[in-house]
């Protein structure tokens, strides 16, 4: 049995506070954009529109985690407290919603590219710096003690004394270990095709395994929502399952039309 008593900050300056969660959040987010410097020095992009796809890929990424979170987990509450949508500090982030909310942004910036930069070329690059971010906000989520898993009397159980002292799961950690393999194969896919990647491969592996280990993952985690009590199946897997069914369908897209990876010559942005 551990005992897990983290302070989430790290160290505070006056009003403002460094968070273990704020950090691990970030921090894909910079790897994934020196990541997509070398794929666009690599493959002839000019790289003068990173910023902006940075810019959009955060925005489209908090939004729409927001709103998930808003809406799907506690729509009552938000509903009577519109205003409160916005105390995005208060705490609140659904990654469904951060999911959909960066393909839009992704889609947003790469119109911007001249010639524009095909969706699913940008989403493949994203592909591992994705599958690097889930597994840093599942650390976050543990470095924060949220998302608990359920009781367990296994001696791996987790006492997470900023809640109580009752022995869990580490759900978290389960969840960021298969996303960690979830990496590990896009890895071996992407360096053995490289520019070859068939436009949506590995987009939709990333669907498909993130969020098979999501929907499994759910099965050892405490109600997210007041109203999953007693149900069978948890919001987030009732979320999951139109991900991994497109995450399926763009692996038998992607394997019907081969040599699609590359996204051609780029000059300049624009």
């Amino acid at each position: 049995m551990i005992h897990w008593h983290i302070d989430p900050v790290i160290v505070s300056f006056g009003p403002f506070a460094l968070r273990w969660y704020g950090l691990l959040f970030a921090a894909p987010f910079l790897a994934g954009l020196s990541f997509f410097k070398r794929v666009f020095r690599e493959e002839g992009i000019a790289e003068d529109g990173l910023d902006r796809l940075l810019l959009y890929a955060v925005l489209g990424t908090v939004i729409g985690a927001r709103l998930a979170h808003c809406f799907f987990y506690d729509p009552q509450y938000y509903f009577a407290n519109p205003l409160k949508i916005l105390a995005i500090w208060e705490g609140g982030l659904a990654s469904h919603g951060g999911i959909a909310g960066l393909v839009c942004g992704f889609w947003l910036a790469g119109r911007k590219f001249s010639p524009p930069v095909p969706l699913l070329w940008l989403l493949d690059r994203l592909a591992l710096p994705g599958a690097l971010g889930a597994v840093c906000i599942r650390l976050g989520n543990f470095m924060n003690s949220e998302i608990v898993g359920k009781p367990t009397s296994g001696s791996w159980g987790v006492v997470f004394d900023l809640i109580d002292q009752v022995p869990r799961h580490p759900a978290q950690l389960y969840e960021a270990a298969g996303y960690l393999a979830t990496l590990g194969v896009l890895v071996l896919l992407y360096a053995r095709l490289g520019r070859r990647t068939p436009h949506g491969l590995l987009t939709g592996w990333l669907l498909a395994l993130v969020f098979a280990v999501r929907i499994l993952a759910e099965f050892a985690k405490e109600p997210q929502a007041a109203y999953e009590a007693g149900q069978a199946f948890s919001v987030g897997q009732w979320l999951s399952v139109p991900f991994l069914a497109l995450g399926i369908g763009l692996i038998a897209y992607a394997l019907k039309r081969p040599g699609t990876g590359s996204a051609g010559p780029r000059k300049r942005n624009v």
